[in-house]
């Protein structure tokens, strides 16, 4: 038998070779005993076929809706139909490699993105990928995309003003934390310029912002970001884009991914703005997948469930109570009408899901009056209950005599002789006009605004005249910030105006004025 030697103390030991062997045998038949190997399973399926941002697949009976599909090449899709037979996908890249007899793979893994404050500051993707020159998005929590909006029982009423810096609307059609405020106009209309002053006004004010762009351009939002930058408002806003290139399966998730973003602030106790820029090309992707997968078509080819697609993400904005936090998420949706259609399918739906509409006026634009604002056709439902006190002061009866003076304007073009009355009203109307333009980029405080809407209100700026009035205004807003700054700072406040606050406004008016050489009428 063959002999094996082992070095020992004493000397060398001589052993016999099967001895070792099945030594070493037992410590491998120990490591195997301890050692579990975990079954994995995996659904697989074979694509049928392809088309235009979708796919369709055999196979995955287990797959639920909206979950994550992983397909050859790493491209990943959604799944979206569950039909008895086959599985039809949303692609969420570009599928030109794939072909019918491709293999795909459950994720178990429902479509979520990442949250948390490393995406301040940030450009990201539907899915949450970096497309800024930042790296890597590093978070630690992802949540769904799609999630249910807050149950009544969690909401409280909108008591808090949203100040968009804006005069015409932080006047007349202020808007409130928890509002849905819809912006509605057409093409080259500035629907975007106000979103976005609306955003630089926010600095300083601790309310997050995100920016969703939805099948916009590269180079729009690449400007848009450029003037997030330009006026150091990029610390607190996030940007959500889904350009026009993309698949339109990339561009439906868009808002909902964007909202879901915005929800982790509001749930944290934060307030939260929300743009969408713009829900018109969101519904034009839905129809094109529902067409895609064969779903019924129905008004103008859109799918019978378009309003139940918005409605589900608009719902989402709200605030808070206390007890759950009491953050809010403000949402100011963006629509695009064809020739001032606003009766339109997808304009009178979203009229009909928020709290109220800023219409935009072509015509208005066209002459230069910008914010081009049509007053008489806006409205906000519900941000009325959370205007500040000092503009319920000098507001009350500024947006019905304003309606009235651009009516009258229409019917003075024909030529016809008025009373004096009449005249008044037109003379004092042109210059509220011209008090409510203001220039793109140049938010304004409460303060400033109130002053000089109570100018215009009470016919102190009656007597400048038209071309005037801009240089008279900034007179005025400098004087009161110098001479009443405690004033200035109660109204920022919230506190109401009174009597004696009032007069010492009015003094400073007129003295301004008078240096001007102006008549006070």
């Amino acid at each position: 038998m063959p002999l094996t030697t082992e070095p020992t103390a004493a000397g060398t030991v001589q052993k016999p070779l099967h001895t070792s062997i099945r030594m070493a045998l037992d410590t491998v038949m120990q490591v195997l005993a301890d050692t579990r190997a975990e079954l994995v399973t995996h659904e697989i399926g074979r694509v049928v076929s392809v088309g235009p941002g979708v796919a369709q697949m055999r196979g995955l009976t287990g797959v639920q809706a909206e979950e994550l599909v992983e397909l050859e090449g790493g491209l990943l899709g959604m799944a979206y139909n569950l039909d008895p037979d086959e599985v039809g996908v949303v692609l969420l890249g570009a599928g030109n490699a794939l072909t019918a007899g491709s293999f795909a793979h459950r994720t178990g893994r429902i479509l979520d993105v990442p949250v948390g404050d490393e995406l301040l500051g940030r450009v990201v993707g539907a899915l949450g990928n970096p497309l800024d020159e930042l790296g890597p998005v590093r978070t630690h929590e992802r949540q769904p995309v799609e999630r249910p909006a807050p149950p009544i029982l969690h909401r409280a009423p909108v008591a808090r003003p949203l100040q968009t810096g804006l005069k015409v609307i932080d006047s007349l059609l202020p808007i409130g934390r928890g509002q849905r405020e819809l912006i509605l106009g057409d093409r080259q209309t500035g629907k975007t310029a106000i979103a976005l002053d609306t955003i630089l006004n926010q600095h300083d004010q601790n309310v997050i912002c995100v920016y969703c762009s939805i099948g916009r351009r590269t180079s729009e939002v690449a400007e848009f970001l450029t003037h997030l930058r330009r006026h150091n408002a990029l610390p607190y806003s996030i940007i959500v884009a889904a350009s026009g290139d993309e698949p339109p399966g990339v561009q439906y998730i868009a808002p909902y991914a964007a909202t879901t973003i915005a929800e982790y602030f509001m749930e944290q106790g934060r307030d939260v703005l929300i743009v969408y820029d713009d829900l018109t090309r969101h519904a034009r992707a839905y129809r094109e997948l529902s067409l895609l997968m064969r779903r019924p078509p129905g008004r103008e080819a859109y799918p019978g469930d378009i309003f139940y697609v918005h409605s589900r993400l608009l719902e989402r904005a709200t605030q808070l109570r206390p007890e759950h936090g009491g953050g809010s998420l403000t949402a100011l949706p963006i629509a695009e009408t064809q020739s001032q259609n606003i009766s339109a399918y997808i304009p009178t739906n979203l009229i009909s899901i928020t709290d109220g509409q800023i219409v935009l006026s072509p015509t208005q634009f066209r002459k230069g009056i910008l914010p081009a604002v049509d007053v008489g056709r806006s409205v906000s439902r519900v941000g009325g209950k959370a205007q500040l006190p000092c503009y319920r002061a000098v507001t009350g009866q500024l947006r019905l005599s304003y309606t009235q003076f651009e009516e009258l304007e229409i019917f003075a073009r024909f030529g016809t002789r008025l009373d004096e009355t009449s005249v008044t009203t037109l003379e004092r109307g042109r210059r509220v006009r011209e008090v409510l333009r203001q220039l793109q980029y140049r938010p304004m405080p409460v303060a400033e605004q109130v002053t000089v809407l109570l100018a215009a209100g009470e016919g102190l700026l009656n007597g400048v005249p038209v071309t005037q009035v801009a240089r008279i205004e900034r007179a005025i807003r400098i004087a009161v910030l110098e001479q009443l700054s405690e004033i200035c700072q109660r109204m920022e406040s919230g506190e109401p105006l009174t009597e004696e606050d009032r007069t010492g406004l009015m003094r400073v008016i007129g003295d301004v004025l008078a240096a001007a050489g102006e008549v006070v009428v």
